[in-house]
């Protein structure tokens, strides 16, 4: 009697490919402080990862334009067949047997411009460090700002859902007045509202944490499905004294990655002049070549081909219309051109350094007197909350205050967020921060 194999019920199959499929979508819990968190973007944030690759093509195509200055080397075999024709000369033939000829030949060509051709393509080399190097000076920017902001709003939700449950139990004890008969429905209603509303920027909040943590996601280069835990607090990234110091840093422009790029573009469009000069040089070339013939027949053919030969040549350009001075005439002008942009944009970053001084020092200003709104906020909510429940306050006060400390933490956050960005744009513009 034949078995016939057993049937897995669909229900414990759905089972087993949905255990699979979550399993596989399970990220994992990183703990990052935020130097951590910087350098996992470094490693990982795709951008970061292409400017890298970037790096290493330039460094290629240095290498390509080397090569082409180094002796180029090749091999052929030609074979040959008449297919038994012989070829008559008066009294005797000369049967032209089948025939090969292996060769190998070995050359190489110098010219001005593969010359100045290498130092173009070492600048663009030099260029794409430079680019590299901002590419993570911006990462590391961009990941200190969500994290900061994370951090922010981590607090904020804290500080709201302490109020929040101050202000619920102010109004079930409201709405119990209410119905004893000691109080009225309106009192306990604007509680209500007021409740609502605060609840409403919990939730308003919440939402913009996880945008936030996605984000960071985002910019670190991890999973989606992975988990972020900040270990450094918002006191330890607050460093106001180093904000503060930073005002009485001097700005050194040669340290500010746009100026170097900038520079080296200066230095590219002055070799593009030496370049376009090198049309007027004579080109320089030499080979040597190996040449080895048999014949596959019964009897040796006439072989006139030599085994080794070598030559030389020198190409001189003398007329091209001009072309060539046309030629050199445009690159002294992109080399003026990229002298005066050079000028202006060192201009350019002076004056913006004094820009975001000044607003750094707002930042600070501000940050301080938002610092001691919140805390005043906080203490008249506390006060007024108390009062209320012993009737010495009325509900319109109750909500005022509850409005005001909200205004008073967004005023705050804002403050925090102003520092940081602030304390940011500087360090990046002065190249400091890393």
């Amino acid at each position: 009697m034949k078995m016939r194999p057993k049937r897995v019920p669909l229900t414990i199959l759905a089972l087993v490919m949905a255990c699979t499929t979550a399993t596989a979508q399970e990220g994992k819990t990183l703990r990052l402080s935020l130097a951590e968190a910087e350098q996992f973007a470094v490693e990982h944030n795709k951008t970061m990862r292409n400017a890298e690759l970037d790096v290493k093509k330039a460094e290629l195509e240095h290498w390509k334009t080397l090569s082409t200055m180094l002796p180029q080397v090749k091999a052929g075999f030609d074979y040959q067949n008449m297919l038994g024709y012989t070829m008559n000369m008066g009294g005797f033939s000369i049967p032209l047997n089948p025939n090969g000829t292996f060769s190998l030949t070995a050359s190489m060509a110098l010219t001005g411009a593969q010359i100045v051709g290498t130092t173009l393509q070492r600048i663009s080399q030099e260029m794409s460090d430079i680019t590299r190097e901002q590419t993570e000076q911006t990462t590391r920017a961009n990941v200190k700002n969500v994290y900061v902001s994370i951090l922010v709003m981590e607090q904020t939700v804290e500080l709201l859902d302490s109020s929040m449950s101050n202000l619920s139990r102010l109004a079930a004890t409201a709405q119990n007045a209410v119905d004893v008969g000691a109080s009225e429905q309106v009192d306990a209603d604007k509680l209500q509202v007021q409740v609502a509303t605060m609840q409403n920027s919990i939730t308003s909040t919440r939402r913009q944490l996880e945008l936030l943590r996605n984000s960071l996601l985002l910019q670190l280069g991890a999973d989606v499905a992975d988990t972020v835990v900040l270990t450094t607090t918002l006191e330890q990234v607050l460093d106001l004294d180093e904000a503060a110091r930073l005002l009485t840093e001097n700005f050194d422009i040669h340290r500010n990655y746009d100026y170097q790029l900038l520079q080296q573009s200066e230095k590219l469009a002055k070799r593009n002049v030496t370049m376009a000069y090198m049309d007027f040089t004579p080109t320089l070339s030499a080979y040597y070549q190996y040449s080895s013939k048999t014949y596959f027949g019964a009897e040796e053919g006439m072989n006139m081909t030599p085994p080794n030969m070598i030559g030389a040549s020198v190409s001189v350009p003398l007329f091209s219309s001009g072309t060539r001075t046309a030629n050199v005439k445009s690159a002294k002008i992109n080399y003026q051109e990229a002298v005066n942009s050079k000028q202006q944009a060192e201009d350019g970053l002076k004056v913006q350094y004094n820009q975001l001084r000044y607003d750094l020092a707002s930042a600070l200003e501000s940050y301080d007197i938002q610092r001691r709104n919140l805390e005043l906020s906080r203490k008249v909510f506390a006060n007024v909350t108390e009062k209320y429940k012993f009737g010495r306050a009325s509900s319109l006060e109750v909500t005022t205050a509850s409005s005001d400390i909200i205004s008073a933490q967004s005023n705050y956050i804002q403050a925090v967020m102003s520092v940081v960005s602030a304390q940011i744009e500087i360090e990046n513009l002065m190249n400091i921060g890393k």
